[in-house]
């Protein structure tokens, strides 16, 4: 049994089962869509589920025991580049807006603006503004933090931050509980088709191919079921592939748009499978350690893992690229020769350079953050 949650970034999954891909490896896949990555991550862990479209830092973080107990956990492919975005309410794009047009035009949008209006909300004595993430362990997380404090908001003290389910995003922007929130595709694209939020910033302005999901299970699971695991990201890579083709479009967001899946307009989905989320293209699949080291480097840097933790044995122990090249391999599909790379100053859209060889300073470089230098 496999889970996942109702964001497009599950459609590897989906397109696996309904297209026969699991079938044609002999495998019989039951999908079962969660209600919270909390929910995803205890299934998995306790082997309620076997293994899930998951959050790449989840996967970290579990192996590690951050927010809970420690459960090595794997990640042999990525499923999705991009695909996230910050999202904020009319009103508040509004106030932006009025505060700092400049910076509201600027591609992509810094948070200048945000820092404006929080700084005149503060000699108001006006109460901070409530910004919500998927989970703690998370990109959307990460990102909204490093967007923030890279316009000297300071993420912990300057705002407020909850966690909420991703489905729920756009119902609590609608009721005013929260003012803006980082999430998957498709909840920014909804909120905006009914006029009630305005996307500030998309993952590809983040981070230009950035990580987002990863297949994930537990250590123990995937040396107990070596030839299932390979058959399952054959079938993965396969359907990744055919989700990425143009000619499939439209079957691929009428098959998300189901409610046992997705659940959303189709419209919404469509959204962000033009020109932002990638499956397979570019070696979207493979588990770059990089990646996993830059996940690593934020939550050392918000206080989340201790300070001293060898960062990149961390990235080895859970991404896997040797699992996914010997899949690769199988279908006569090439992989990257290395398992790190550095993202260059093109990769962010600060310009910073992140070498994972130094993720420990780097997550000390930043002035916002839980650590100095």
């Amino acid at each position: 049994m496999l889970g996942f949650i109702p964001l497009t970034d599950c459609a590897p999954l989906v397109v696996a089962k309904a297209k026969g891909f699991f079938a044609a490896e002999g495998l019989d896949v039951t999908l079962s869509r969660e209600a919270s990555w909390a929910t995803i991550r205890d299934k998995v862990a306790v082997g309620a589920l076997d293994a899930a479209h998951m959050l790449a830092p989840m996967t970290l973080a579990a192996t590690l025991g951050a927010g809970g107990e420690p459960t090595p956990m794997i990640a042999p492919l990525a499923l999705n580049r991009n695909g996230s975005g910050v999202t904020v309410s009319t009103a508040l794009a509004a106030a932006l807006r009025q505060a700092d047009p400049v910076a509201m035009a600027e591609t992509p949008v810094t948070a200048r603006a945000l820092a404006r209006v929080i700084a005149a909300r503060k000699a108001a004595g006006a109460p901070p503004l409530t910004f919500a993430v998927v989970f703690p362990y998370s990109i959307h997380n990460y990102a909204l933090r490093y967007w923030m404090s890279q316009a000297g908001v300071d993420p912990d003290r300057d705002v407020r931050i909850v966690v909420t389910p991703p489905p729920r995003m756009v119902e609590q922007l609608a009721a005013g509980v929260i003012d803006g929130f980082c999430v998957g595709a498709p909840w920014n694209a909804v909120a905006r088709a009914d006029g009630i939020g305005e996307v500030l910033l998309r993952a590809s302005d983040f981070w230009r191919d950035g990580p987002d999901k990863v297949f994930g299970m537990t250590r123990a699971w995937a040396e107990d079921h070596p030839d299932t695991l390979q058959a399952a990201l054959r079938a993965l890579i396969l359907a990744a592939a055919w989700a990425d083709a143009p000619a499939h479009r439209q079957e691929l967001v009428a098959l998300l748009a189901r409610p046992e899946h997705v659940g959303a307009d189709p419209q919404a989905i469509a959204w962000a499978l033009e020109g932002e989320i990638v499956f397979h293209a570019g070696d979207a699949g493979f588990p770059w350690r990089s990646h996993a080291a830059w996940f690593l480097s934020q939550m050392a840097r918000w206080g989340q893992i201790a300070p001293d933790l060898d960062l990149m044995a961390t990235a080895a122990q859970v991404y896997r690229p040797d699992l996914y090249r010997q899949a690769a391999e199988s279908l006569g599909l090439a992989s990257p020769v290395e398992d790190a790379r550095i993202e260059g100053p093109k990769a962010f859209f600060d310009g910073q350079v992140f070498d994972p060889a130094a993720a420990g300073a780097y997550a000390r470089s930043f002035p916002i953050g839980r650590l100095s230098a």
